[in-house]
């Protein structure tokens, strides 16, 4: 009995020992397991919800470095649905999530970064196009006449063109000028010299612009608005001076265009809204082109005026008026730009200088021409200087010249070959069919193809002056120089005849004057002057 009750102390005390035992190793092994598994479920669920806050704010830091905590738990994810319990569906809801997520990242199929957000700018105040609007669309109802309308037309036509002139050379002081001089983009001087006397002519068209809007009555309409123009247009005399300028305007502001920060500006002021993809001298220029509409604007009213309108007496003598101030700015515009081109004349030869040069009053015309003189004899790097040549067309003389460029980076020019006068030039037009010769075609063609647009000049009784073969760089382009060239010609001739006859020197054709301002370098310029 006592060894049963030995035996079943020790069973006891052996079985004791091993619950003892069990429970020990039950507890520590759960405790094993849940010390490295609750921590990322805990960390999971807290990158969650910073995840979702992140997404809220357009944070993209989890799309750039994804994190090895996100990761691990995938390889787990049986023994967390094993420890985490069916009930906590908030929490296996956004677990699920995060495991979804962090497949994506291992696969690289990354989502894209949100869009950012587009912040409303505030409307520009300069439209790149001006909105037309005719008279019509400024009043409710009338009862005129179709040729009355026409006629309300023109004239709010004339009074919004004021209004637009205003607004874009105050722009052009406001935006140009100004920054530049602040800037120290050019200096006081150069700025004065290109923009002349542009502050003179901003109050003579608020000017006229306040004569118009008080002629307007309680129904929008202009009765008479003759004497108003023909009271107005002396003032505009005051554009001769700022014309006659803008010939030495134009070639500084070329030069200025090499530096690099005027450059810089200038194509930033042109992509900006408020300038309409216009230019600087496209600006500048705008006065010039107004000036020249007037004849045109005053022409339509006439046409639109009845007999017995008041306008009818008054209408003429100011389309008179204004035809006879732009003829005199024209006329004074090209005594400049041949004085400043006669300037920039340099001669190789004492011989070059003909006195029909310096007697020359205006330019017919100017631009570049190709020529095929000195080729054959010359290498091919003196070739290529001398295939593109600038000619001018004076009053008196037809000179050819090589551009070039002084010592302060301003243009000059050449003088190429001996100039002829006038009244010494034979023309002779050369079809396309029978362009040039051998040495003329090979010259600009290779010899393969026809030579186009080309004329040649030579010399009367002067058997040292060689033809020029002469090719310009289009169609429009040669018949401008031959009509410019058998006016030129005709005038010259019929000078030399009258002044032999009369010991007076006779004026030159004042209508003839106009031509002056032909430029023939390119066809947006030629169209520009065959307008006015």
């Amino acid at each position: 009995m006592q060894v049963c009750a030995t035996v079943k102390d020790v069973v006891y005390e052996m079985r004791k020992k091993e619950i003892l035992h069990s429970v020990l190793g039950d507890h520590v092994g759960k405790k094993r397991k849940q010390d490295p598994i609750h921590e990322p479920v805990i960390r999971i669920i807290e990158d969650e919800e910073e995840d979702e806050e992140g997404e809220m704010m357009g944070d993209n830091k989890d799309s750039e470095e994804p994190s090895n905590k996100r990761v691990k738990p995938v390889a787990k994810s049986n023994s967390l649905t094993g420890v985490i319990t069916p009930v906590k569906t908030p929490a296996l809801k956004r677990i699920g999530q995060s495991i979804s997520r962090s497949i994506s990242f291992r696969t690289d199929a990354r989502p894209l970064p949100p869009a950012p957000l587009r912040s409303r700018t505030k409307a520009s105040s300069f439209p790149r196009r001006r909105n037309s609007q005719c008279w019509s669309d400024t009043v409710e109802s009338h009862d005129l006449t179709a040729k009355e309308i026409k006629r309300q037309e023109v004239i709010y036509e004339l009074t919004q063109g004021e209004r637009q002139l205003i607004e874009d050379l105050s722009l052009l002081k406001k935006v140009y000028y100004e920054p530049m001089l602040k800037l120290n983009i050019m200096t006081e001087s150069e700025l004065g010299q290109i923009f002349g006397t542009l502050d003179t002519l901003i109050p003579l068209h608020e000017d006229l612009l306040a004569r118009l809007e008080r002629l307007r009555g309680s129904e929008k309409t202009v009765g008479e608005v003759g004497p108003t123009l023909l009271n107005w247009f002396p003032c505009l005399e005051a554009y001769v001076t700022y014309c006659c300028n803008q010939v030495g305007a134009k070639a500084l502001l070329d030069q200025k265009k090499q530096e690099k920060r005027v450059e810089q500006f200038l194509s930033l002021c042109q992509e900006s809204s408020f300038s309409r993809k216009l230019d600087l001298w496209n600006f500048l220029d705008l006065p010039r082109s107004r000036l020249v509409k007037y004849p045109l604007l005053l022409r339509e009213i006439q046409k639109c005026t009845p007999p017995e309108h008041p306008d009818e007496d008054t209408l003429p003598d100011a389309l008179e008026l204004i035809q006879s101030i732009v003829a005199e700015v024209n006329k004074k515009t090209g005594e400049a730009e041949c004085q400043f081109y006669r300037r920039g004349l340099t001669y190789l030869e004492e011989s070059q200088r003909i006195p029909e040069i310096h007697q020359s009053r205006f330019l017919y015309c100017h631009g570049e021409l190709k020529t095929n003189k000195g080729q054959a004899r010359a290498a091919s790097l003196i070739l290529l200087q001398l295939k593109r040549l600038h000619v001018f067309l004076f009053e008196l003389a037809l000179v050819l010249t090589r551009p070039g460029e002084d010592r302060d980076g301003g243009q000059t020019f050449h003088v190429y070959r001996q100039p002829l006068p006038n009244t010494l030039i034979n023309l002779e037009e050369i079809p396309d069919s029978e362009a040039g010769g051998g040495t003329f075609r090979g010259a600009f063609t290779g010899g393969n193809d026809k030579v186009k647009n080309c004329f040649r000049v030579s010399s009367r009784g002067r058997s040292k002056v060689n033809p020029y073969c002469l090719q310009a760089n289009d169609s429009f382009s040669k018949q401008q120089w031959i009509t410019c060239l058998r006016q030129a010609i005709v005038q010259s001739r019929d000078r030399t005849a009258q002044t032999s006859q009369s010991p007076l020197s006779l004026q030159a054709d004042p209508a003839l004057c106009h031509i002056a301002d032909l430029s023939l370098s390119s066809d947006t310029d030629m169209t520009d002057h065959t307008s006015r």
